[in-house]
């Protein structure tokens, strides 16, 4: 698994034969970061830094630097807003309503297959929108936090608890804002078709992510996961 990738990592800077620094590691150091490191995979899988910059793009061109830096703070401020209150009262929500994350694992799975096969077979570019609100809608929600990742909040916070997945979605914003933040000279490396390629493959991962998460969802119902 990744966690123990970074473990071989963190662990080749020991001296060998050094066996305090070892123990210490791997009693003290290594199960404390198990968490953090559970919570931040999923979380950078399902907000996708990478796929956001075509969509971006395409919302804020035509935009000076100045108007697209303010509507990238403003999405990661909604973005972190929406996340964070979901995290506190999303589980409230679900018992007062009587839904299950098995029950939002579908909804949330057949919205992004929706989403991505419009996305897919859409030939004309987004419809412009006033600046002022792009950043709320809809850049920073559902495109930074969207299905995917409240319900990937929900999931990790009941895995691992509420410290672990609030730093993994302030450090997945914090790369989302560097990303989006200098999309022009990433796009700049693979141009405006590339960034159209990439897209696409973007739509496609979504509608499979979508699947997933609805298969997911279906066996949990039925208790077979």
């Amino acid at each position: 698994m990744a966690y123990n990738i970074v473990f071989q990592l963190l662990n080749v800077t020991f001296t060998p034969g050094c066996e305090m620094a070892d123990t210490f590691f791997l009693d003290s150091i290594y199960p404390a970061l198990i968490p953090y490191i559970h919570s931040f995979i999923p979380m950078f899988v399902a907000i996708d830094a990478i796929g956001i910059i075509p969509l971006y793009s395409s919302y804020t061109v035509g935009l000076s630097d100045e108007v697209r830096r303010r509507v990238a703070m403003q999405a990661i401020v909604t973005a972190f807003l929406i996340a964070l209150a979901f995290l506190f009262v999303g589980r409230t929500i679900f018992l007062l309503l009587g839904i299950t994350v098995a029950d939002f694992q579908i909804a949330g799975g057949i919205l992004l297959f929706v989403l991505a096969v419009i996305d897919l077979v859409a030939r004309e570019k987004p419809e412009r929108m006033p600046a002022a609100e792009i950043g709320v809608v809809p850049i920073g929600t559902p495109l930074i936090v969207g299905p995917a990742v409240l319900t990937v909040l929900i999931i990790t916070s009941d895995l691992y608890g509420i410290m672990p997945t609030m730093i993994s979605i302030l450090l997945n914003l914090a790369i989302v804002a560097a990303v989006i933040l200098n999309a022009n000279r990433i796009l700049g490396f693979i141009g405006e078709g590339g960034a159209r390629g990439v897209a696409k493959v973007v739509s496609l991962l979504l509608g499979a992510i979508g699947v997933m998460m609805v298969r997911r969802g279906i066996l949990a119902v039925l208790g077979l996961d």
